[in-house]
């Protein structure tokens, strides 16, 4: 490496052609150039400006468009790189991406149907609320298979928020809440891209991604197709992965009437059959000694538009609908015949913005609802709608504080109402030292179809009159953020704890399983640590990380720790770009011990990953290793707990189960 003088002239001698030569500067985005025989004697290299990062993140899920550094409640976001990275190692879903994230534990729930489940600081799934575009789109009967039908190229962006957020969107947010947040069209720009995917444990995929826009007209139109062959990783005779077939696709139309409006219709629809068990029925060689599996075939039907009216840069008036039909049918040998449920889902909202000097204000008001009805379980049809009214106030009473409160009143059917209040604040100690603190309440309505619940259950399940599960929690975090030259460092530490009460659970009963409200004044408990440090020096970056989480259910003094959550986790990431056009990351995490519902404690296990990124100008090749060490749960213990080869049971999921897996990816963009 050779460094100019202070005028910016560097002298080189006998260079050969072919010879790359790469100039970088603090501040500027560095420039790669090949020797060859014409080049002159001379050569004037000019540096772009190296954008701020994060300067541009704007979260959407405030209603506000306030940048991320300006909001007093913690926001996590995964921008488009991250998203555009992970679109080349996991296409399929966006699962991987979501369990990277500190706190957030994404876990596979079901050894046969390979569906999963992300708990957000040590809480169950069932209380994590999952957006798109800032309207509730998944849950109960529909929300088992969520995570895996949502593919990361059609995502800008995904915003988390930790901790009770019911206040924002309603009940569900006990956890916490996601909102993925999908691509738009960018004006005069034809974006057009297809990738293939293969893996060595059977996967292949293809998506392809189109977007236009002129000044009064625009498109987004996504499809994507996903085909897993099904594998038996430890030779056990069953299925560690599930068979699949599906297909997702998302049209969108904008319309831009004026400067003033904004409209988009979209609709979408997905499809999917999964089926595992025994792996001689799975590939058509089933006797009555081999005759165990379950399939679950899958149809979603999602329509949405929104109309956004902006007054002026400082008002805007919104409303947004949508609406998904959801249809699934269960089958296993078990069943005399196949188990049919559909459920219908809306939710519909109008909200105002306002921005003053001092204060930023949003007030609305949504309806929301479901209607399930099966004509094969013994579960009666439930249909429900919530109206919800809401406000919120930003205000800023001085340069360096910003406090932020919140309030929402839901008016449930055959429930009652819910007051939902929140408050945050932001403190800007210094320069680089920021604070947050807050908190609020949340709820949610039970279901009896969760994510950890064999479907062999479902003929068994009961439906009780129950409370609704209610929760209050408050997390304080505290930032250092200091750019210097190339350098950029920032370390945080965040606490959290949040309470559940009336908490639902599955109980077995005499005639099957009922949903039963657990007793206890604050039945559940998490409480936890989060620590970061993330550092960048030129192409270097760096990451390292640590959760403590202390989960408690206070309802089962026997054993009172929450199932399936490491109490420790490390995560470390290193990545860097040898050049403009290769990059390499290096990815390790220390999964501390687990209680399983018996007592007994899970030993803890390591993983680790590796990733190689070529790009050329309208090409780019990703090789990715996952697990690079083989670690699987078949390894320490057998996956079967009991039961008859017709019918075995399966034990709790702790670790991966499907072992090491490779991928390359080819996107093509034009």
């Amino acid at each position: 490496m050779q460094t100019a003088n202070d005028s910016g002239v560097l002298l080189l001698r006998d260079l050969p052609p072919g010879r790359e030569l790469r100039f970088s500067a603090a501040g500027f985005m560095p420039v790669t150039l090949r020797v060859s025989d014409t080049l002159g004697a001379s050569l004037l290299v000019a540096l772009q400006p190296q954008e701020e990062e994060n300067e541009e993140v704007i979260v959407t899920s405030f209603r506000t468009e306030s940048r991320i550094e300006n909001l007093p409640t913690r926001v996590e976001v995964i921008g488009s790189e991250e998203v555009d990275e992970e679109t080349g190692i996991k296409p399929a879903n966006v699962n991987s991406l979501l369990g990277d994230i500190a706190g957030v534990q994404a876990q596979q729930a079901s050894a046969v149907s390979g569906n999963s489940e992300l708990r957000v600081q040590g809480l169950p799934g069932k209380y994590t609320q999952l957006l798109r575009d800032g309207m509730p789109l998944f849950g109960a009967f529909a929300g088992n298979f969520s995570l895996l039908q949502l593919p990361p190229l059609d995502l800008k962006q995904i915003e988390i928020v930790k901790g009770a957020t019911s206040t924002l969107y309603g009940g569900g947010a006990i956890a916490g809440m996601i909102n993925l947040v999908t691509r738009r069209p960018q004006i005069n720009v034809f974006e057009k891209t297809v990738l293939l995917n293969a893996s060595t444990l059977g996967e292949q995929n293809a998506n392809l991604y189109l977007a236009h826009r002129n000044q009064r007209l625009g498109f987004s139109f996504f499809l994507g197709g996903n085909r897993q062959q099904e594998a038996d990783v430890d030779g056990d005779g069953y299925s560690d992965v599930a068979r699949s077939r599906g297909f997702f696709a998302h049209p969108v139309l904008y319309f831009y009437p004026g400067a003033r409006n904004s409209i988009s219709v979209g609709y979408t629809v997905s499809a999917e059959e999964r089926s595992g068990g025994d792996m001689q029925v799975l590939r058509d060689k089933g006797d009555p000694e081999h005759a165990f599996f379950i399939r679950n075939k899958l149809w979603r039907h999602t329509a949405d538009v929104q109309w956004e009216f902006r007054r002026n840069t400082d008002s805007r008036l919104t409303v947004k609908a949508i609406g998904s039909w959801f249809d699934r049918a269960i089958s296993a040998n078990t069943f005399a015949a196949d188990l049919k449920a559909t459920q219908f889902s809306f939710y519909t909202e109008l909200s105002a913005y306002r921005r003053y000097r001092w204060h930023d204000v949003v007030a609305g008001m949504n309806i929301q609802g479901q209607d399930f009805r099966s004509p094969t379980l013994r579960l009666p049809g439930e249909s429900y709608a919530t109206a919800g009214f809401f406000f919120q106030d930003d205000w800023r009473p001085h340069p360096k504080l910003t406090l932020e409160s919140g309030i929402r009143v839901d008016i449930c059917g055959g429930r009652s109402a819910f007051v939902l209040p929140r408050l945050a604040l932001l403190y800007r100690i210094a320069r680089d030292w920021t604070m947050r603190l807050g908190g609020g309440f949340g709820y949610r309505v039970p279901s009896v179809f969760e994510s950890d619940v064999d479907e062999r259950l479902y003929p068994l399940l009961r439906a009780g009159s129950l409370e609704a599960e209610e929760s209050k929690g408050g997390n304080w975090d505290i930032n250092f953020h200091r750019r210097l030259g190339s350098v950029d460092l920032t370390v945080n530490q965040s606490l959290f704890v949040t309470s559940v009460k009336h908490v639902a659970e599955l109980r077995a009963t005499n005639d099957g399983y009922r949903l039963e409200t657990m007793e206890g004044r604050d039945g559940l408990v998490s409480r936890g640590t989060e620590t970061y440090i993330q550092l960048r020096i030129d192409e270097l970056e760096a990451y390292l990380g640590y959760t403590f989480t202390d989960v408690e259910r206070r309802y089962v003094p026997q054993q009172p720790r929450q199932p399936l959550i490491a109490r420790d986790k490390f995560a470390a990431v290193i990545s860097y770009a040898f050049t403009s056009r290769f990059r390499a990351i290096l990815e390790a995490s220390h999964i501390g011990r687990q209680y399983l519902e018996e007592g007994r404690r899970t030993p803890s296990y390591g993983l680790s990953a590796a990733m190689l990124r070529y790009d050329w100008p309208r090409i780019s090749v990703v090789a990715n290793c996952e697990n690079l060490f083989d670690y699987r749960q078949s390894r320490r213990e057998s996956l079967i707990a009991g039961g008859t080869r017709q019918s075995p049971v399966f034990r709790e999921l702790w670790a991966p189960i499907d072992g090491r897996v490779a991928n390359l990816s080819v996107r093509f963009r034009w």
